[in-house]
């Protein structure tokens, strides 16, 4: 099973995101389901208080642009999701600005909150959908407690900003390789 990162840094929060290459993945909600992606890219996502439109456009268009799959060659690091035409499925994804730095629960004061979160979420969304093909790109269910079921295919990445503060991804702990359990923001 792929691994994922820890980040320590101590400055602002600021947006986070994880990237896992997928066979497929798909999103429920109550026994519903509420999207589904064929091989792709499934993009966990936060926002911290101080990030901007212009910051989470920039991490939309880094989602797209990361050479995650090899090339006709099977040379490894190639081509991005759009090179394979692929699909992507974002989740929202608080937990990912968990602050552990202080005793054993996590402090979430490091992600947007409310209306804040959700602005700048469906921006990030808008923009993937914008940069890329819409009907390619699929979302979860902002603030519902989402069951979220992932066929990996490969490495996973842990992109951060470096003015990032120290985070814990609760997903180190919970991800199995077939099932993700993420809790409502």
């Amino acid at each position: 099973m792929p691994s994922l990162k820890v980040s320590h840094t101590a400055c602002k929060p600021c947006h986070s995101s994880i990237l896992q290459r997928v066979a497929s993945a798909s999103v429920t909600v109550d026994a519903h389901l509420i999207s589904s992606i064929g091989k792709g890219v499934l993009v966990f996502a936060a926002v911290a208080p101080d990030d901007t439109p212009r910051e989470v456009e920039s991490m939309a268009a880094k989602v797209l642009k990361m050479k995650m799959w090899p090339d006709e060659l099977d040379s490894t690091w190639k081509r991005s999701v759009q090179d394979i035409k692929g699909e992507v499925l974002c989740v929202s994804q608080f937990t990912l600005l968990a602050s552990t730095k202080k005793g054993s629960k996590p402090d979430f004061h490091g992600a947007a909150g409310g209306m804040q979160a959700r602005e700048l979420y469906d921006h990030f969304f808008a923009k993937v959908q914008q940069l890329y093909e819409p009907d390619k790109v699929k979302n979860g269910l902002f603030q519902a407690l989402m069951q979220v079921n992932i066929q990996n295919d490969g490495p996973s990445y842990n992109e951060k900003s470096q003015s990032s503060q120290q985070s814990f991804s609760f997903l180190q702990k919970f991800i199995s390789p077939n099932s993700h359990h993420t809790s409502p923001e």
